[in-house]
């Protein structure tokens, strides 16, 4: 009799939790949906939920502006591709004077591990210095290789390890900073 109690008991609580539920006085048709923006076809069309993203803010600066500059083998030159991403990166900068850039390098595995944290060193000082250039104060910047350290993508092929030879730009608050 007792087993039977408890499934009554259960049975009970189930109903009662149901009747709750139904005595919600949340009214689904007065909840509005955010007006969509307009889809268009266009290249620059916001990508849907990311229309909110506000000006100034960590999230523009990842999807609009770019974070990160890839590099050839063994190499710290910056390609055209780069140069354009670095000239973006210096506008939002310039525009938006409340943060900081940590500018982190990494290599892939084509050398010794001493030779990959200079070369990583040397890609992330090549973007400080560019970055310069174009207004960006370098008391707001600081830059660091770290080698072969953090991979992207561990592979065998020469060609997928483009993504492991990068400058990755993180933001920071003056605040975070400290």
């Amino acid at each position: 009799m007792s087993a039977m109690t408890g499934y009554v008991a259960r049975l009970g609580a189930a109903a009662m939790l149901l009747a709750l539920a139904a005595c919600s006085t949340t009214d689904i048709a007065s909840v509005e949906e955010p007006a969509a923006v307009p889809m268009t076809g266009q290249t620059n069309d916001p990508a849907p939920g990311f229309e909110t993203v506000k000006t100034g803010s960590e999230e523009e600066f990842i999807l609009n502006v770019g974070r990160r500059i890839y590099f050839s083998e063994d190499s710290a030159k910056l390609d055209s591709v780069a140069l354009v991403t670095l000239d973006n990166q210096a506008a939002w900068l310039n525009n938006n004077p409340g943060w900081l850039l940590k500018l982190q390098g990494f290599a892939d595995d084509s050398g010794s591990d001493a030779q990959m944290v200079a070369l990583s060193q040397k890609r992330a000082g090549a973007v400080m210095a560019y970055l310069v250039t174009r207004g960006v104060d370098p008391q707001r910047m600081w830059a660091k290789g770290y080698g072969k350290d953090r991979e992207v993508r561990d592979c065998a092929d020469r060609s997928c390890k483009v993504q492991n030879r990068r400058v990755v730009a993180n933001l920071r608050t003056k605040r975070d900073a400290l």
